[in-house]
């Protein structure tokens, strides 16, 4: 380039840089430099936020949950059997992400006679639901029904028998259709013990639902655990002991077709019982004692099937047998995430390490303020007793009530003695005839 022709060049270069600095300020590799810092780190403020979205999602097994129907006896608000049930789906939303539960309440013949349990399980599937609960003894036939119509749905039938092979009423061909339950024969071995610890009168009162063979072996129980402690813990005459029991007819009060809960408790303790063990759904013998107890009568009681019931009337409250659905509920619904499902027959007991134990035990007691020591005591070696095996409260001689042996002496009752106990047992005041 001639020299004066670079001459120029420069000096237009020159003028040019001039006008850009004023113009637009300070450009430079500064600036440059700060721009290309920011798009640094907003790339790595995303990566960060991406990898640990994708972490958290590892960690809950990629968000993959179910959609599960839950079909209940009774309302979900019952401070009873249906709320317990209902607390055990909403742990399973809890505890597999994406999960979601339909429920139905009071999916009986009284209160929703236009319902069925296999027309309610199948709008849940149309609705996308790939596991179904039936809750209640009471659905035996609509879930079997269900499952029969619906053979690629996996389903479970709570305290049912329909899985088990050694069972009077195992159905092999449906293989969708599996049962849990817990072994309540413990929480109501523990009640029992409760009650005869603080009788004065010795005389306690079991409100029993319907008749079959899971109240009977549950009044069963109650009754041995109250033996038990009635006679090892306060050294007392075992036939100084009244136990008796009224069914009213249904797992609760259904005006004009039950007998009215409040009123057998009353007549309970009208006839000279002094404390009421509870063994249906709802609250009404803790509801009614806390009414008398504040009135002046010296009256207490045990509730049954949630682990809240005590809080309707803490003072005169013993203590609350109850189900903790939620673990073997999870475990279920996760075998379906899994393609694992299996229809198995599961009867399964308390943690041995923690009867209350939320996350493992699906049945518990919580003592009751109205316990006191003694009772306390008494309670905690039993339910030690029961845990570690020392205390067997199925041991022979075991007489039903019309005085045939049931259990010889020196043996232990099987599972399935225990599950399909026959009657009530000798030295309980009460008729149970089974519906099969």
């Amino acid at each position: 380039m001639p020299a004066n022709s670079l001459r120029r060049f420069l000096a237009l270069s020159a003028t040019l840089l001039i006008l850009l600095t004023a113009c637009g300020g300070e450009t430079g590799d500064e600036d440059i430099a700060d721009e290309s810092e920011t798009t640094e780190e907003t790339t790595t403020a995303d990566d960060d936020a991406e990898a640990t979205a994708d972490d958290e999602a590892a960690a809950a097994g990629d968000g993959e949950g179910i959609t599960f129907g839950m079909i209940l006896v009774g309302p979900r608000d019952d401070r009873g059997w249906s709320q317990a049930h209902f607390e055990g789906g909403e742990y399973i939303e809890e505890n597999l992400p994406g999960s979601e539960m339909i429920a139905i309440d009071s999916v009986n013949p009284a209160d929703n006679p236009e319902l069925s349990v296999e027309s309610v399980a199948t709008d849940m599937i149309d609705q996308g639901a790939q596991l179904i609960f039936a809750t209640s003894d009471d659905m035996r036939d609509g879930i079997l029904a269900a499952a029969a119509e619906h053979p690629d749905v996996p389903m479970i039938w709570s305290s049912g028998d329909s899985a088990w092979e050694e069972g009077r009423a195992y159905m092999p061909e449906l293989e969708n259709l599996g049962n849990i339950m817990g072994r309540m024969e413990v929480g109501k071995a523990i009640a029992g013990c409760a009650a005869a610890m603080h009788s004065d009168a010795g005389h306690i009162a079991y409100l029993g639902p319907l008749v079959n063979a899971e109240t009977i072996r549950l009044v069963n129980s109650a009754y041995l655990g109250a033996q038990h402690c009635w006679t090892e813990n306060r050294g007392e005459d075992p036939a100084d002991l009244t136990f008796e029991v009224t069914y009213i007819g249904f797992w609760f009060n259904i005006p004009g077709v039950t007998l009215d809960p409040t009123q057998v408790v009353n007549d309970f303790y009208a006839g000279g019982a002094d404390v009421v063990v509870s063994g249906i759904d709802t609250t009404e013998a803790i509801v009614r004692t806390g009414q008398l107890a504040e009135s002046g009568e010296a009256v207490t009681a045990v509730p049954y099937d949630f682990i809240g019931a005590c809080d309707e009337a803490p003072a005169v409250c013993l203590g609350v047998p109850y189900f903790n659905w939620g673990p073997s509920y999870l475990e279920t619904a996760q075998a379906v995430v899994d393609d694992s499902f299996d229809a198995e027959w599961r009867w399964l007991g308390p943690d041995e390490d923690d009867i209350n134990d939320l996350d493992s035990s699906i049945i518990g007691f919580i003592k009751g303020d109205g316990l006191g020591e003694d009772a306390e005591a008494a309670v905690d070696a039993l339910t030690a007793g029961l845990l570690d095996g020392s205390i067997e409260l199925f041991e022979g001689p075991l007489v039903l009530a019309d005085g045939t042996t049931y259990i010889a002496e020196g043996e232990v009752a099987t599972d399935e003695q225990v599950w399909y106990f026959p009657d009530l047992l000798e030295g309980i005041d009460g008729v149970a005839e089974t519906q099969e």
